[in-house]
């Protein structure tokens, strides 16, 4: 049996009142409700950073001195040491005859001068430090610092040029200098690396020495001798007449030679040639000679100044006092 047309046109109405009220809540999610504020954006992560160790400046010191000490900073004028001065680049420290000096970089280096040398700052930095041995003779040691590389270098000039250079992270070793471009090192302890100016090296390990002459490479190292060789040729004679006299003699290139405590610069081949001024009557001249390995030879000779007579001026007449005293009836004395 056929529905009634009424219920027929329900069916619609019912499923149409469905859907609009099935649309309602939809329709105020998507017009009428209000969008919700942004959520804040995540923070930023935090980075952990370690401190960073503060690096301890580097501070070259004149640590201690003695005898005539000057200190020349830059192009200025020299002035006497003091007790713990500060250096820097372009300082320049000198020691007097019989004086020395010793220089500290922190706990790094230790540089002691000897006696009538020279030395300039050159660079300072906690890696690194250099100077220069323009003559002389200076003893380094370099201990270095835990988890710090620190090279020390030591270069020797000739003139406006670099002659040589001793470089070590570790170790002790002596330089000298003659002035001319011959330089001797000698290592005590470690390995220390010697170039010419053409960087042309050896490694003088513990217990050599090594030369280099101008011009030339280093020379193979060699065991340290435990004696310096030193010849004289003395002014012939023990009396003489002239208040000078010329002193000749010959080391082993590379020592350094000092007369009357004063030193003598010497050539390639250490030969050399001084002038000694001698006081009337007894003069000894002590000369002696120093190598890298801390050897040393001395000489001496004793010399006699013997002034003749002042001469006689022209019509002066000489009278015999005893002569004179008998005649007029006295006595000789």
């Amino acid at each position: 049996m056929a529905a009634p047309p009424s219920r027929k046109r329900q069916v619609p109405f019912l499923v149409g009142l469905v859907l609009i009220l099935a649309a309602l809540p939809v329709g105020w999610f998507v017009f009428l409700r209000e969008t919700p504020a942004p959520l804040p954006p995540p923070a930023p992560k935090r980075t952990v950073t370690a401190p960073v160790a503060q690096k301890k400046a580097v501070e070259l010191v004149l640590s201690h001195f003695e005898g005539n000490v000057d200190v020349r900073h830059g192009e200025g004028a020299w002035e006497s040491a003091r007790k713990d001065m500060p250096l820097r680049p372009t300082d320049v420290v000198r020691t007097g005859p019989g004086a020395w000096a010793v220089l500290l970089n922190g706990e790094s280096v230790e540089l002691r001068m000897e006696s009538d040398s020279e030395i300039s700052v050159e660079e300072l930095s906690d890696q690194l430090s250099s100077m220069l041995l323009a003559n002389g003779m200076a003893t380094a040691t370099v201990r270095g610092r835990p988890n710090v590389r620190h090279t020390f270098v030591l270069k020797a000039k000739n003139g406006k040029e670099n002659a040589a250079e001793a470089s070590t992270t570790q170790g002790t070793f002596t330089m000298s200098n003659n002035g001319k471009g011959t330089v001797s090192v000698g290592t005590r302890e470690g390995d220390v690396k010697l170039a010419n100016n053409e960087g042309k090296y050896v490694i003088v390990r513990a217990g050599q020495r090594s030369i280099v002459r101008p011009g030339q490479v280093p020379t193979e190292p060699v065991p340290i001798p435990s004696t310096v060789f030193l010849k004289m040729e003395w002014p012939a004679g023990k009396t003489q007449r002239k208040p000078e006299v010329a002193v000749v003699g010959q080391t082993d290139p590379g020592s350094r030679v000092m007369v009357d405590g004063v030193s003598v610069p010497t050539d390639k081949d250490g030969r050399f040639t001084v002038n000694v001024a001698l006081k009337k009557g007894s003069n000894t001249v002590q000369v002696s000679a120093v190598d890298v390995g801390g050897a040393r030879q001395d000489a001496q000779r004793e010399l006699v100044l013997v002034t003749p007579p002042a001469p006689k001026k022209p019509g002066t007449l000489e009278v015999e006092t005893g002569v004179f005293r008998e005649s007029a009836g006295g006595t000789s004395p």
